[in-house]
């Protein structure tokens, strides 16, 4: 199983390079396609929305299907609409190829965590979880800072050299991963609408899709632009941006690879409580702080305790009906791009209109607030005792 694992990672490693990689090539592709920055913000929203519609049936229907087809075809289109990116001449063309882009995502990212509980019992579950994250981590540590410095010769090599490693990555899911046939209940022919049922009928489920989504908006409205503000502010290089992005990434490295750890010491409850309010108190200070290193210090720790948090609430979504992973998957990824087309369409409007990131600061810290109250409402954040007594649906 550590070859499985190990593939695993490093899709989560492309798909997440992909995503990110766009936040500080915007300025160069601004400039490129003569682009407007309120429109801008739709070269990652174009991912975002591409994800968000075609998840929303690839999920029912990878219920009833060999999961690791479903991976692989999804994969296959990821790559070769991520090369084409490369190609793209003018916004358009951008937004079509990166929407095309995110249709392959949507139906590779959630396959990888459906199969994880599949694959994996017990603790093994939480641990193997942590590493799919540590592979978005990996994507702002190594990916986007390469990828950043390969836009410096010619930004078109970043999608180039993203598309041809996802196609290896295509081919290894063919002798890597193990045959994921689905069980007899979910092989029986069930219109994609009506395997969401359970989850729409479930108050406790509703209140859990909606912190997530408040919980990802904020995320993506602040990375969205964060490495145009740094650019205005210091009038820093794309390469430095990269180099910037390192030091962040490394924080959700260190964050995604503990998470486990601090789980167990702290439990799952007190974990996600207190990492949260961390987040909102350092988005309302972010915007404020006088240098480019007091600015990278606090997104560092933005990132560490993000990452910390992102698998155990994760987890919860995953738990909500263990007979339709596939579907909690997709509605989880939909949810949180459908929260990335709209945070970076916010924060384009608030940078635009606002001229700085105060205004973004303060919209993510109030989402990251409003998104505990939710979990918390909901159910789905239990205390220690609550946790214990947990009973799937």
């Amino acid at each position: 199983m550590r070859s499985v694992i190990v593939l695993l990672f490093l899709i989560m490693f492309v798909i997440g390079t992909d995503v990110f990689l766009i936040s500080p090539l915007i300025p160069v592709l601004q400039q490129s396609f003569h682009v407007p920055t309120r429109t801008s913000g739709w070269m990652m929203g174009a991912y975002a929305l591409g994800y968000t519609v075609f998840a929303l049936f690839a999920g029912p229907l990878s219920d009833g299907w060999n999961r690791k087809k479903v991976m692989l075809s999804g994969m296959v289109c990821f790559s070769v609409a991520t090369f084409l990116c490369g190609c793209a001449s003018g916004f358009w063309p951008m937004f079509v190829f990166r929407f095309l882009a995110g249709v392959g995502a949507s139906f590779t990212a959630p396959q990888v965590w459906a199969a994880i509980p599949t694959l994996f019992t017990g603790p093994k579950v939480a641990k193997a979880l942590g590493i799919a994250f540590a592979g978005l981590a990996a994507a702002q540590v190594f990916g986007v800072p390469i990828g950043s410095w390969l836009a410096t010769i010619d930004w078109s090599f970043s999608f180039y050299a993203i598309g041809g490693f996802s196609l290896l990555l295509a081919i290894s899911i063919i002798f890597v991963m193990p045959e994921m046939n689905p069980s007899n209940q979910n092989r029986a022919k069930t219109s994609a609408l009506k395997r969401y049922v359970p989850l729409l009928a479930s108050g406790k489920a509703r209140g859990a899709y909606l912190g997530y989504f408040l919980l990802q908006m904020g995320n993506f409205t602040s990375f969205s632009f964060f490495g145009k503000w740094i650019t205005d502010r210091f009038q820093v290089t794309v390469d430095q941006v990269g180099a910037i992005m390192i030091f962040l990434g490394i924080g959700t490295f260190a964050g995604s690879l503990c998470s486990a750890f601090i789980v167990r010491k702290l439990n799952r409850f007190n974990t996600v409580l207190v990492g949260g309010l961390m987040l909102v108190l350092l988005f309302i200070v972010l915007p404020h702080l006088p240098s480019i290193i007091t600015i990278s210090t606090a997104y560092f720790f933005i990132s560490l305790v993000f990452y910390i948090i992102a698998p155990p609430i994760m987890e919860m979504l995953i738990s909500l009906n263990p007979a339709i992973r596939g579907t909690i998957s997709s509605l989880s990824q939909a949810t949180m791009y459908a929260s990335i087309t709209l945070g970076s369409w916010l924060a384009g409007s608030l940078y635009a209109q606002s001229g700085g990131f105060s205004t973004v600061g303060t919209v993510t810290a109030a989402c990251f607030a409003f998104s505990l109250l939710t979990f918390r409402l909901s159910g789905v954040l239990n205390r220690p005792a609550a946790e214990t007594n947990e009973v799937a649906s």
